[in-house]
């Protein structure tokens, strides 16, 4: 297997029949496009998610509570805490421990949020770290969100910009290899890190009236675009002038030779709305730039309308382009 996200047809045949026993109070069970459960608690639902963080630990606390955090609020939960799972090769200083556990206060001190709980284990069997995030949140039962509302005819919206996480992790991490970018766009990248938050965004939409949400993570905005497909059964059409790419991710992906569409884009959310100008006006209202760039459609398949007019057609899985890159360096 390759590294990176299982392909979402493996994931399927993984969780076919594996699903426990089906619950009344279980409103929304996992499934393809949907990074969330949703549990019934009467008058409001608990939207509950896990994510991990491997490899480098660099920002890993701060990282694994905000992308945990995200997903609970990309189905319209506003997160209320987190529990972490630290495993830890042996070996290792605690001091590395230490940062983790400052880093995942600061994020929760900037979210609001409580750490409720977790597992800290030294482990002989690993040789990198893993942190382990689930975060919970609230929502009222009428306002929860899921990756299969979307509608023919409503407006696909992007929140911020493409290829955010992944420009980030590029400059702070392999900024040898951009010798041809201008050092002020290599700064700006950097600074791309502190935007991973979509929470407060989030909810504004959820408030202002949307159909669904996904945030934009592995595979960039064509993956989070196929999962939407996949989960709803209703197409999508992209139209790829309209896609917002800040300046240092056009200039890091051009000397990289990557897709900017296709790398790795935390901080980047995917609306639908049949009502777009209420949730511009919400999103900006957050200061946050959010643009309209497609539109649902009957067919479900993914469908690029390029600068030329060409239309170019996208299905299955869709491999990051940051991890398609680091195997290239690897050789």
């Amino acid at each position: 297997m390759q590294v990176g996200k299982l392909p979402t047809d493996q994931l399927s045949q993984l969780l076919t029949g594996r699903l426990g026993t089906p619950r009344p109070d279980v409103l929304l069970a996992p499934g393809i496009g949907e990074d969330s459960g949703i549990v019934d608690f009467g008058d409001e639902v608990c939207v509950v998610s896990t994510d991990p963080i491997t490899g480098s630990v660099t920002n890993g606390g701060w990282l694994a509570v905000h992308v945990s955090c995200n997903d609970v609020a990309a189905n319209g939960g506003e997160p209320v805490g987190i529990q972490l799972a630290l495993l830890w090769p042996s070996g290792s200083d605690s001091s590395a421990l230490r940062k983790v556990m400052d880093d995942a206060h600061r994020a929760c001190d900037e979210l609001g949020i409580a750490i409720l709980g977790g597992h800290t284990e030294v482990l002989s069997s690993i040789q990198d770290p893993i942190i382990v995030c689930t975060a919970l949140g609230r929502c009222p039962k009428d306002k929860y969100v899921t990756s299969t509302g979307q509608r023919v005819g409503d407006t696909v919206l992007l929140v911020k910009a493409v290829g955010l996480e992944g420009s980030a992790i590029l400059a702070l991490e392999h900024g040898d290899q951009l010798g041809n970018v201008p050092d002020d766009l290599i700064a700006a990248a950097k600074g791309y890190l502190g935007e991973i938050s979509i929470v407060k965004e989030a909810l504004a939409a959820r408030d202002a009236g949307v159909t669904a949400m996904h945030d934009v993570t592995e595979g960039g905005l064509y993956g989070a675009c196929l999962e939407l497909v996949q989960a709803s059964g209703k197409g999508i059409r992209l139209y790829q002038e309209q896609v917002p790419i800040r300046p240092a991710t056009r200039a890091i992906c051009r000397e990289l030779g990557l897709d900017p569409l296709g790398l790795i884009s935390s901080g980047a959310l995917l609306v639908t709305t049949a009502d777009p100008d209420s949730v511009v006006a919400a999103v900006q209202a957050c200061g946050s730039e959010v643009s309209p760039i497609g539109e649902v459609m009957e067919t479900p398949s993914l469908q690029l309308v390029q600068a030329d007019g060409s239309v170019r057609g996208l299905s299955g899985f869709y491999e990051d382009e940051l991890w398609r890159w680091l195997r290239t360096q690897r050789g």
